[in-house]
């Protein structure tokens, strides 16, 4: 917990990123609590969750939304709360035990590359649970459907695997021109079948702008080795790459993305190139008014980056 000590200043120097840190608009601070990890508040904790106001009878829901955007204000009554609870856990120091073998997932190992060392991590040998597959396959078709039509809101024309139009296009009309039938790309016979798997692409002009894998059934395996294929194809292809999948999976998809094969892919690593966006947040993002307005640039405010 910090305290703001004095006005803010402008200060270029490098600091969140190597180069033009955007982040110039800076502020002193001091510590007014800090914890060490294993005395770290659980946000399960009871009197925790059961009275912030985001959370509170949430249970196993998602509660997380309030808390995505950057620079989120949240409430006088729910800092307050959280304020007591961070001092009273500085005088007392209770012991929450960690899950070592979640603590070390997280922690990682790198790998070095020629331009520096990538995080990785080595996934058990597990099965993968899903919901019953009738029911995530239609859950999948609407967020393919909630994907194109945002894009379309946006001014993109959509690009959908023939396949799945039918099945997409039942959850959502597109406006004529909108849905593209041949890609206007110039690349390998190869690259091109790989892209035209991808499950929903936006693009400008002759170029993508983003691509979209949607993950709900599989062992997200697919969606991840269509990505790290065209980077493979196309190391130099600028293209913002996401992957969807319902909030509960985020780990999961984590873990994938930061495999070792995939940290060794010419050029940036693909855990440095694709992001993962929640069902819930995708929900919370086609709720937003004046979707026809907004930037795309909204989508950077929900994703989450696997980067360290």
């Amino acid at each position: 917990m910090l305290e703001v000590s004095d006005k803010a200043f402008i200060d270029r120097t490098p600091l969140f990123v190597e180069d033009n840190d955007p982040f110039a608009v800076r502020v002193p601070v001091k510590t007014v609590c800090s914890l060490p990890l294993e005395n770290a508040i659980p946000i399960r904790t009871e009197n925790i969750f059961d009275n912030l106001s985001f959370t509170k009878g949430k249970g196993d829901g998602y509660w997380l939304g309030p808390l995505r955007r950057s620079l989120q204000h949240i409430s006088d009554a729910d800092g307050k709360l959280l304020e007591a609870a961070l001092m009273e856990q500085l005088a007392v120091k209770r012991t929450y035990p960690l899950d070592q073998k979640k603590f070390d997932r997280l922690q990682g190992t790198t790998v070095n590359r020629a331009d520096g060392a990538v995080t990785v991590t080595v996934p058990d040998d597990e099965t993968d649970v899903t919901s019953s597959k009738g029911k995530s396959d239609w859950e999948s078709i609407r967020m393919q459907a909630a994907i194109a039509k945002l894009g379309e809101e946006m001014g993109f024309r959509i690009w959908l695997p023939k396949n799945d139009r039918s099945a997409v296009c039942a959850n959502w009309k597109p406006q004529a021109g909108t849905l593209i039938d041949v890609l206007p790309l110039n690349y390998d016979n190869v690259t091109i079948a790989t892209i035209e798997q991808i499950d929903v692409l936006w693009l400008k002009g002759r170029s993508i702008r983003r691509a979209f894998e949607v993950e709900h059934t599989t062992a997200i395996y697919s969606g991840i080795l269509r990505m790290a294929d065209l980077l493979a194809l196309q190391p130099n292809m600028n293209i913002l790459l996401h992957i969807v999948a319902p909030m509960l999976r985020q780990e999961k998809v984590f873990t994938e993305i930061r495999r070792p094969v995939f940290s060794m892919l010419e050029g940036k690593p693909l855990v440095e190139q694709c992001t993962f966006i929640a069902y819930e947040d995708l929900k919370e993002i086609m709720n937003l008014p004046h979707l026809s307005h907004l930037s795309d640039s909204i989508i950077s405010e929900y994703e989450v980056v696997a980067v360290d």
